[in-house]
């Protein structure tokens, strides 16, 4: 089923103006509850009250503030609000073009796919390809629903991806973040810490092998439930907790090493091997027995 795009807009760069569409890329899975009224299974409505006033406020009777100090306010209505938002143009404006591996993924928020629109489809590959093979990413502004987004435009698979980013501000520097100084280790720390990430090192990231086991455990009790069935959860055995980091290395090697040895077939649980005598034998084995 061909994906429904969920708006159009222009890529423009230079005198370069490409008509794209917009696709949404993911769509998260997370499971949600209701709340529910306890005494009759009911769905609980929120209210707006109003603790000054004490009483309950009706949504056209709100006002929108910023609290600029400690409980107080400045109000803005709904058209002064509208003068303040950005141009809605639906266009991404490039401003650079930057290396790829210069772009830190902490500050990537969204990701959304862009594909051609009518008469783009040429222009639309030339600047993939072109950027695939500068190794670049481009950094643009992009204008919608009164607010001027940061994003990053990056080839993929042949096309384009855009990538709504934070704004420097709003990514913490990981210098507040307390992080143990230099560290010596014995070299057979080190090389058991190797082995470890070797022996669970894969050539490439499948995403396919990984599931939400919450949500899977929840739709299951969701299942049971709705049959009128006692809801079963097997319990996760408890971990072990290891101070010690070397038995910790240790402990860990010997569990994937176990593991591995499970998977393709305990040596112990394979059948030896009978060899078959051979005529010689044979004969020397019927000569004693009629000696």
């Amino acid at each position: 089923m061909a994906a429904r795009s969920i708006g159009s807009g222009t890529v423009s760069f230079g005198l370069v103006s490409i008509p794209i569409k917009l696709f949404t890329a993911t769509s998260p899975q997370s499971v949600s509850f209701n709340q529910l009224h306890k005494k009759c299974g009911g769905r609980i409505r929120q209210q707006l009250f109003c603790p000054l006033d004490n009483e309950i406020v009706q949504r056209t009777d709100i006002v929108k503030g910023f609290e600029y100090t400690k409980d107080r306010y400045v109000q803005f209505s709904e058209d002064e609000l509208k003068k303040l938002e950005a141009e809605r143009t639906d266009r991404i404006d490039i401003v650079e073009f930057v290396p790829e591996d210069t772009v830190d993924l902490m500050y990537i928020d969204r990701t959304y796919y862009l594909g051609p629109d009518r008469g783009g489809d040429r222009a639309y590959r030339l600047l993939s390809d072109a950027m695939t093979r500068m190794g670049r990413i481009a950094v643009g502004r992009f204008g919608t629903r009164g607010k001027e987004h940061l994003v990053l435009l990056r080839p993929y698979k042949g096309g384009l991806v855009m990538h709504y980013v934070f704004y420097a501000d709003e990514v913490r520097s990981f210098d507040d973040v307390e992080r143990p100084g230099e560290i010596e280790f014995k070299p057979v720390e080190a090389d058991l810490a190797d082995k470890l990430i070797e022996q669970l090192s894969k050539d490439e990231f499948d995403a396919e092998q990984y599931q939400d086991d919450y949500r899977v455990r929840v739709m299951q009790a969701v299942e049971q439930k709705a049959a009128g069935e006692e809801v079963t959860v097997v319990p996760e055995a408890p971990q072990a907790q290891i101070i010690d980091l070397f038995e910790a290395l240790k402990r860990s090697l010997k569990s994937e090493t176990a593991a591995s040895v499970e998977k393709d077939g305990a040596p112990s649980e394979r059948k030896p091997e009978v060899k078959k005598a051979g005529p010689k034998a044979r004969e020397s084995k019927s000569k004693k027995a009629t000696g």
